[in-house]
């Protein structure tokens, strides 16, 4: 959600966003796909610079407007409130990447963290998904 004021019509241009946050600088880059939705959305919406994600009055969103857009996304979908944050958006992110690409520091330098201890705790798994992993893997004959 900190990303959001940084994905402006000329950060979809570009195919990149450069983020400011919490004193540290770091590329978020727009694939081609978003790129093309984003365009499609910019026009739907006559947005024709700055901010891409806007409110009805036209400021930038934040981090309230999406917890109230997600909240009511939840009572739609019969999921309880009380499990979804912004912040989850981070952590899917982080776990669908790391699904695919098993690196964890390219995925640490992504989510501009530090320390990879940092960037493990997005990605820890669960005594299940260990259990399932195992039984794949048909160590008994």
């Amino acid at each position: 959600v900190s990303e959001l004021p940084y994905i402006t019509v000329e950060a979809v241009a570009r195919g990149e966003a450069v983020v400011h946050c919490k004193g540290k600088t770091r590329t978020v880059f727009l694939p081609a796909a978003l790129q093309k939705k984003l365009r499609r959305y910019m026009q739907s919406q006559k947005i024709q610079s700055g901010p891409v994600f806007i409110t009805r009055t036209g400021k930038p969103m934040n981090r309230s407007n999406i917890w109230r857009e997600m909240k009511a996304l939840c009572e739609r979908a019969n999921v309880a409130p009380s499990k979804v944050f912004p912040h989850s958006l981070r952590h899917l992110f982080a776990r669908t990447f790391y699904s695919i690409d098993h690196d964890v520091a390219k995925l640490a330098d992504l989510l501009g963290h530090s320390n990879i201890n940092t960037t493990r705790i997005y990605i820890i798994t669960t005594g299940a998904e260990h259990r399932r992993k195992m039984e794949t893997m048909r160590l008994v004959i």
